[in-house]
Order: C-alpha cells, then sequence, then structure tokens
C-alpha cells in the first residue's frame, strides 16, 4: 500500500485532535518539530505538542513521529520471528492527557503502523493502536459512553472486533505485577494486517476518528466538578500506577527506547506530578474503594 496515505491520515488527526483539546483548554500546544542526526542509527522525524499548566490539562501530549531503522527490535518480533533483524519503517500518533481536576480521567490514544522487508524483499505492513480511559472517580455512564463509542466505530468492520479488542485491552492494560486493572479498558489491538492492507488501514482510521467523540464529552461533562485535596491526594497515587505500567509493560514505550528513538517524546504519557505510599488501601463505603471494586476490574460494560 502506499503509505504517504497513512503518514497524511496521521499528521491530520494530531492536526485535529490538538486544535478541539486547544479549544477546550484555552491555551495553546508547543509545537516541538524535530529530526533524527544522521549518526544515529534509527532516522526520521517527527511533531512532538505539549500543552502544560493549561486550566483543563495539568499535562497533554500529542506525538507524531515516522521513522526507518535497520533492525526491528524485540518489542515488535516476539509475535513475527521471520522479521527478526529486519529494516523497518514506523510511523504513528500517540497521545496521553493528564487533567488537573480529579474527576476528569486520564486518557490513552495511539494509532500506528509498521512495515518491514522480509528475505525475499516483500514488504510486510500491519497495523495496532487503541484507546483507553484511566478515571480517578468512577462514573458508571462514562464508561459505557466510552465503550460504546469504541463498538459503533467498530462495527462497520465485524462485529466480531469490539470484543475482541475489547478483551485484547483488558489484557494488555494490565499490571501484571500487581495484578491490577490500569483503568477500565477500552480497545485494543496489535499486528493486525488479516483484512488485508487497505481494510486494515480503515480500521486504524476509524479508531482514530473516534477518539474526541470518546473523550470529549467526558471532560465537559466532570470539569466542573469540585474537589479538594482528598480527590487530588488519590489522583497522585493512582497516577503512580500509570507511570508504573508505561515503565514496566508499555511495548510502545520500550519498542521507542530499544530502537534508539527520542526519549523526550517516548516519555511524553508521563504526568507531571505522581506518588506512591506503602500499602495503601482505600477505606470501605468511599469513592476511593468503590473505583477499585467497580470500576478498576475487568467488566462487560454495554
Amino acid at each position: 500500500m502506499d503509505t504517504s496515505s497513512v503518514k497524511n491520515y496521521l499528521i491530520g488527526l494530531q492536526d485535529r485532535i490538538t486544535t478541539t483539546i486547544e479549544h477546550m483548554d484555552g491555551n495553546s500546544f508547543l509545537s516541538d518539530e524535530w529530526k533524527k542526526p544522521l549518526s544515529e542509527p534509527l532516522q526520521g522525524q517527527g511533531i512532538t505538542r505539549i500543552l502544560e499548566n493549561g486550566h483543563v490539562f495539568e499535562r497533554a501530549g500529542c506525538g507524531f513521529s515516522h521513522v526507518t531503522g535497520p533492525r526491528l527490535p524485540p518489542s515488535a518480533t516476539h509475535a513475527r520471528p521471520e522479521l527478526e533483524g529486519a529494516p523497518f519503517e514506523a510511523m504513528g500518533v500517540s497521545l496521553v492527557f493528564h487533567p488537573h481536576n480529579p474527576y476528569v480521567p486520564t486518557v490513552h490514544m495511539n494509532v500506528r503502523m509498521l512495515s518491514a522487508q522480509t528475505s525475499d524483499g516483500d514488504t510486510v505492513a500491519w497495523f495496532g493502536g487503541g484507546m483507553d480511559l484511566t478515571p480517578y472517580y468512577g462514573f458508571e455512564e462514562d464508561a459505557v459512553h466510552f465503550h460504546q463509542t469504541c463498538h459503533d466505530a467498530l462495527a462497520p468492520h465485524g462485529a466480531h472486533l469490539y470484543p475482541r479488542f475489547k478483551a485484547w485491552c483488558d489484557d494488555y492494560f494490565c499490571l501484571k505485577h500487581r495484578n491490577e486493572q490500569r483503568g477500565i479498558g477500552g480497545i485494543f489491538f496489535d499486528d493486525f494486517s488479516e483484512l488485508g492492507s487497505d481494510k486494515s488501514f480503515a480500521v486504524l482510521q476509524s479508531v482514530g476518528d473516534a477518539f474526541l467523540k470518546a473523550y470529549v464529552p467526558i471532560v465537559e461533562k466532570r470539569i466542573d466538578t469540585p474537589f479538594g485535596e482528598r480527590e487530588r491526594a488519590h489522583q497522585l497515587y493512582r497516577r503512580g500506577r500509570y507511570v508504573e505500567f508505561n515503565l514496566v509493560w508499555d511495548r510502545g514505550t520500550h519498542f521507542g527506547l530499544q530502537s534508539g528513538g527520542r526519549t523526550e517524546s517516548i516519555l511524553l504519557s508521563m504526568p507531571p506530578l505522581v506518588s506512591w505510599a506503602y500499602q495503601q488501601q482505600a477505606q470501605p463505603g468511599t469513592p476511593e474503594h468503590e473505583l477499585m471494586q467497580r470500576f478498576i476490574v475487568r467488566r462487560d460494560w454495554l
């Protein structure tokens, strides 16, 4: 397939999302265009957009990257051992938004394409991505809305995709060292090419296009909810789980660091403030306890 059409879509997606968030927050993203030095094995360029200390978002990062490299890193070949060491091309948009208000959830979205050359000289392309929601206080209607939007985005491509990608998301966004979910999930897919290049790319587009529909109404509903020191402390504590997942388990983070990617852009997902506490347990009957019992678990939201 023509990878330029993928690149054009991804750049346009980044523009649409950051423009919408700027209108919501009232502040502009810093746009940092970068290019890898010729002396490095990984070549390419990208646009990192970051908004910090805004009215709505404490930190919102949305990055586009397009890179090529001489050898696929191990994190990209665990399901495709025949491509171990193959030259590759990768491009994608990845975002994480951390709000100020603890009643507004953190959100992550990523859509990407990888392609590599086989030993026979053929080009193999596959797609990945998804979105997931990490609330600090649980609201049933928000979780249902988020999952319904994910479901509706995938429905035109096959009724089997949402339950499959939903389960995949639950499996992936799990802190296995704690046996704990990161949030309420969403959808996730990787190494996806089974519909052929064009139709698999169409799945990626549907996911990317659904992001603002899934997240913006939740932000607008919760942004004016009053909060105090207790809610803020809980938010910072739960953000610690986010950091743990990204550093210990996230394949995208590992891929970027293993392949020689741009560290500052790879780690834009990190929250600006975070805390840890030893064996902290929420008291039964509190909203914090309800979050863990009813929301940070695997559930069928629809």
